[in-house]
Order: structure tokens, then sequence, then C-alpha cells
């Protein structure tokens, strides 16, 4: 399948025929890739930090079950602009019709330089202190493992989107088995007495805070609308990737913090470091320690695979709007893939490897990099549902969100409030992923230059 594309070349305009996205990937696929992306390390870890605010077993499945109706919350309003807009370039593209060119050009750079390189840089990070758990390669062990894991999956990904797809339908699908593993035997071994599912102790920290991580658990299902042109029966398969996905997200996560309550108590779960590992040696000893390793490190290579996936399409949209970047604006047709655009994004992705390395706190750095840019334009894109509401009143809209304008509003009100806390203890990430961004401002000038000399 192929389209037209329109370029201005000084006064004489030539149109030409070239590649586009085709529809290749069923519901299914959708599905694995939402929870792919979205189940990394995140559950093994935050359970802990949740618990220790919480203050009752009660508190915390509540704050689990929140964290995933808030999440449907945001995926409804995705829906109703994926279904009315579905385009390669999924916020992108929202964010240029609400705000115009210049607002989507700096989203698109974000995402090519902080928010999807930062992400896949982070994860990296997660796979290669788990690995080196197994296989240690020396001082540098877990950035050789990240480096590794983001040139694989680049490669795999070039090879075609059939490729790619496959991986993370797998992956996802032994990460799921493994979930469910350590769920049968939380639920199923005897549990801890009933006064060990309340704590003892003053709980630290608030629900404000224990939220923050609930959510940080459950992002990424927002990845599903940079599908939306490759996906089979778009206005049907959208919304229902994106429902089911949160659904099957929500039940894991309750299932699992049932495992480490009934397998811990809330005291033990709350001042474990890892509570997934702590759980699982408790259970099966060392080679229970050996098993979260594993499983952590598939959960990681799992959202690795499914980011690089999505991130590339930005930037090709990217270069189909800017003849500055037009060189990342090319889709290899025989392999349905934004080549060029994987290729930088993993080179971008290399370098964040190379600065985390250098601050010696790779997973830390990464969080604060990608944490404002992110929730600033996260929050962009569901000021943008009303816009396009009150702006394009007659487009036909396949789905409407329900409860229009409170649910839309509820997701711009934590989305605000996320993005003051990523900002309330700026550190020295936080700061270079704003000057990055701001980066951005130098090359759009450029662009227009470049663009206004063409025209004379």
């Amino acid at each position: 399948m192929s389209r037209r594309k329109d370029y201005t070349l000084g006064q004489q305009a030539t149109t030409v025929e070239v590649p586009a996205p085709r529809l290749l990937l069923t519901l299914f696929d959708a599905i694995a890739l939402i929870v792919g992306i979205v189940i990394g390390a995140g559950i093994f870890e935050t359970p802990a930090i949740v618990a220790a605010s919480a203050g009752s077993a009660t508190a915390v499945l509540f704050l689990w079950l929140a964290g995933g109706l808030i999440s449907l919350t945001g995926a409804l309003c995705y829906a109703e602009l994926a279904t009315t807009y579905p385009h390669v370039g999924g916020t992108y593209y929202y964010l240029k019709r609400a705000f115009g060119l210049k607002v989507a050009f700096l989203f698109a750079w974000a995402r090519m330089t902080v928010i999807q390189t930062g992400s896949i840089a982070l994860l990296a990070f997660i796979f290669g202190d788990y690995v080196s758990e197994i296989l240690h390669l020396g001082s540098f062990s877990s950035s050789i493992y990240a480096a590794i894991a983001i040139a694989v999956f680049t490669a795999l990904n070039i090879l075609g989107l059939q490729q790619g797809k496959r991986a993370q339908n797998w992956l996802t699908v032994v990460k799921v088995l493994g979930l469910l593993l350590v769920i049968g035997w939380g639920i199923f071994a005897p549990a801890v007495s009933a006064a060990a599912l309340s704590s003892p102790f003053p709980t630290q920290g608030s629900w404000g805070t224990a939220m923050l991580f609930v959510l940080l658990s459950y992002g990424g299902w927002n990845e599903a609308a940079y599908i939306s042109a490759e996906i089979q029966n778009p206005r049907r398969n959208i919304l229902l990737s994106l429902v089911l996905s949160i659904g099957i997200i929500t039940v894991i996560y309750l299932l699992v913090n049932i495992a480490y309550l009934r397998g811990l108590g809330l005291t033990q779960m709350a001042q474990s470091q890892a509570v997934a590992a702590t759980f699982l040696r408790q259970v099966w000893g060392q080679l229970g320690a050996v098993f979260i390793s594993v499983l952590i490190a598939i959960s990681t290579l799992g959202a690795i695979n499914a980011t690089i996936l999505t991130g590339a399409r930005t930037s090709y949209t990217l270069g189909q709007d800017f003849s500055l970047f037009r060189f990342i604006g090319y889709w290899q047709q025989h392999s349905s893939t934004p080549t060029i655009a994987y290729l930088l994004q993993g080179a971008i992705a290399l370098a964040l490897v190379l600065l985390g390395t250098f601050t010696r706190e790779g997973f830390q750095t990464m969080v604060d990099y990608t944490a404002p840019v992110f929730w600033f334009f996260f929050l962009l894109s569901g000021i943008s549902l009303f816009v396009l509401r009150q702006r394009e009143p007659d487009v036909a809209r396949p789905f409407c969100v329900p409860l229009y304008p409170l649910t839309p509003l509820l997701f711009c009100l934590v989305c605000g409030y996320l993005l003051y806390s990523s900002l309330a203890y700026t550190k020295i990430g936080a700061m270079v992923g704003i000057g990055v961004l701001a980066a951005g401002v130098p090359f759009w000038l450029w662009n227009q230059h470049r663009l206004h000399r063409s025209n004379f």
C-alpha cells in the first residue's frame, strides 16, 4: 500500500508515491503489545513502596484498583482520539490538529530524544541489572547488557513488523505465564496471620505518593495510539485493545498483590527492597531468586521491544512533515517498518545508556530524565480532546468518551498532578531532559528558515 505525498521545491510542487503503513496487526497483537509495554519491571518493585504508604491490606488493593480505573479513564480519552483520527503519528497527530505544527514538532522531538528513547534506556538498564545477577560482566555489566538489548531488538524490528510483533507475542505470553505462577503459589500457599495484614508502624508517605508509583506501573497503555494506522478494523479494535488490556493488567496486578500479602504480610512486604525476590526466595530459596531474575529480564525485554516498535513511528511522521528530518520519513514497504527512524532511535537510546553509565545511577537518571517532559505532553494530549471537540464538531467520532467532559477533565487533573510531582524535586536528569526539549526550538527555527528560502 502506498500513498501520495506532495513536496514543494522552490515554486514547483511535485507529487510522488511513497510507501505507507499497512493493516497487519490483529486485536491479539495490539493487546500483547500494550500488556507487554505496561507490565515491565514496575510490578516487581513498586508494591513494596505502595504497601509502606497504604497502612492496611485493604488500602493496598484499593490503590491498585484505583490505578486501573484511572488508567481506564485515560484510555477512554485516547480511544476517542485514536478512532476519530487513526494515524501512525498517534499523539503527534492529535497535537498537530489541536495546537498546530510547532507544538507537534516539539512533541515529536521530545519523543525522539527524551520520552521514548529515555524509556528504552530505562528498561534496558533494568534488564542489565537483573541479568547481571545471573552472569556478571564486570564494572559496566548492566550497561553492556542494556546496549546489547537495544541493538538486538532494534535490528529485529528493522527486519520487519511481522518479526517484531511475533517476538512481542511470545514475550508477553511467557511473562504472563510467569506471573500466573507467582500468583498461584502466593494464593494457594499457606497464608500469614490476619494480624500481619495490618501495619503496626506509622505509614510512610501518603496515598498520593503511593498512587504515583501505582500509575508508574500502569504506564504505557497510550502506545496503542501509535498502531492505530496499522491495526485491522481500527474503529472496533482500538477501543477493545485498550479496555481489554487494562482489564487484564488490573486483574494481574491485584492478584500479584494478593499473593504478596498472603505470603509476606503487609509489614514484611513494605520493608522489602525487592518484594518479588523476597517472596520467591522465602518459598523457593535461591531457585526462587534466579526465577524472579529471569522473569523480570523477560518482562523488560517485552517492554523494550514494544517501546522500540511504537517509538519510531512518531519520528517517521516527523520526517513526513518537516523537510529538515525528511531522511527519517521513509517507510520500508516490504518489511512495513520505518527503518531509518529505527536506526536513529537506537543510536539516541545507546547514547542515553552512556549518559546513565557516567552518572552511575542509570535507572534513576532515566526516570528523572523522562518524567517531566512525558507528563507535560500527556496533559496536552488530554487537553487536545477538548480542543478538537470544540474546533471540529462535525467530524465523525466512532467512539465518544463517556461522561464528557468529566472523564477527560479527571484525566487532565491526574496528568497535571503528576507533572507537578515530577518537577517538585528537580534533579540533574530532569534538568537535562527539559534542556534537550528546549534544544528542539533551534531545529524548528532552522526548518522554518529552510522552508522560507525554498519558497523564494
